[in-house]
């Protein structure tokens, strides 16, 4: 299949591309995100072309998921003056870590492979004294797609246009007011969507405003280990593997209460209480909820007390519940978050 799919791009004039995605690092170590895909490319001076250079596409979501990936393609990552060569794996997908010596703040590197113009990758080196960071989930916490309502859910991703996608209210005002009070923050957007969106998922973020961050986003179908991959898993890996990168910050997790968010967060606070400084999940309707296989909580703030680290005393963790960015800033600002 893949082979067809290579062959049919050839045929209709697509070419190497690197797309290269918003990621996250510390002094001394990046983690650098990108993939290698064969794509068309707009017509020299058409209006496509503008758009797409002024960043004011209003692109199908289908088109997305048109460019097929370049497996094990060898890939040049510069950055600070020096040139690190890796491989893309079968999906074409670039993440890998390089070792790095940089000032706190955001830097950029640059993907080029065989045949393709370098791609810029925003990456934003956390401080070493940084204590608070932010993770949050973009499905249905600040962009309504309605995943748990399934054919509603494929209209959204493949057919609207990506102007027409919409954010939740209050969120976009809540992340921002977190990220004025928490200047050196890592804002980290961790969603079980798939890489083909990140494009469209960048634009969003920055047409409303929401803070600049990295993206954690996955595969969709076939993997070498099973026939669809877990979101669940994907999540639960990377929050684990931020603990172990950021031993010392204190994340705020932000998600909803229709795609396990609320499941992954319990267990990750119960497992790591000294990395978590609050739970905040964005209710659905009763209706969705069901749908979705999650739950309804009525509203209001809560707490959780999990064993603390080995020989510490036991950690309170606050779950704050609400539809929107506004109620949940009030219960946050009561939590002392912001």
């Amino acid at each position: 299949m893949h082979g067809l799919r290579t062959r049919l791009a050839k045929h209709w004039n697509s070419v190497p591309q690197v797309v290269a995605y918003p990621s996250y690092g510390t002094t001394t170590r990046m983690r650098v995100l990108g993939r290698v895909l064969l794509a068309t490319q707009p017509v020299s001076g058409s209006r496509a072309e503008r758009a797409a250079k002024s960043g004011n596409q209003n692109i199908r979501g289908w088109r997305a998921f048109l460019g097929v990936p370049i497996q094990n393609a060898d890939v040049e990552i510069e950055v600070g003056g020096v040139v690190h060569r890796v491989q893309a794996d079968l999906g074409g997908l670039v993440d890998t870590v390089v070792d790095v010596q940089l000032e706190p703040g955001w830097h950029t590197a640059a993907l080029s492979a065989a045949g393709t113009e370098p791609a810029q990758a925003r990456i934003f080196i956390a401080d070493p004294d940084t204590s608070f960071g932010i993770v949050c989930d973009i499905d249905d916490t600040i962009m309504v797609t309605a995943l748990p309502r399934p054919f509603l859910a494929l209209w959204n991703t493949f057919v609207l246009s990506e102007r027409a996608r919409t954010p939740t209210p209050g969120m976009a005002v809540l992340m921002d007011r977190l990220a004025i009070e928490h200047p050196d923050a890592p804002v980290i957007y961790l969603s079980t969507g798939p890489w083909n969106a990140a494009p469209t998922l960048e634009r969003f973020l920055g047409r409303n405003m929401y803070p600049s961050g990295a993206l954690l986003l996955t595969d969709w179908g076939l993997t070498q280990e099973r026939w669809f991959r877990s979101g669940i898993e994907h999540k639960r890996s990377n929050l684990e593997r931020l603990a172990r990168e950021f031993p010392s910050i204190r994340w705020l997790l932000i998600g909803d209460n229709g795609q396990h968010d609320e499941k992954i967060y319990t267990e990750f606070s119960r497992l790591h209480p000294e990395n978590v400084a609050a739970v905040a999940i964005r209710q659905l309707s009763p209706g969705e909820a069901v749908l979705a296989g999650g739950t309804s909580h009525d509203g209001g703030a809560s707490s959780a007390t999990d064993g603390g680290a080995a020989g510490g005393e036991p950690a309170t963790i606050r779950f704050a519940y609400a539809p929107d960015g506004a109620s949940l800033a009030k219960q946050l600002r009561q939590a002392g978050v912001i």
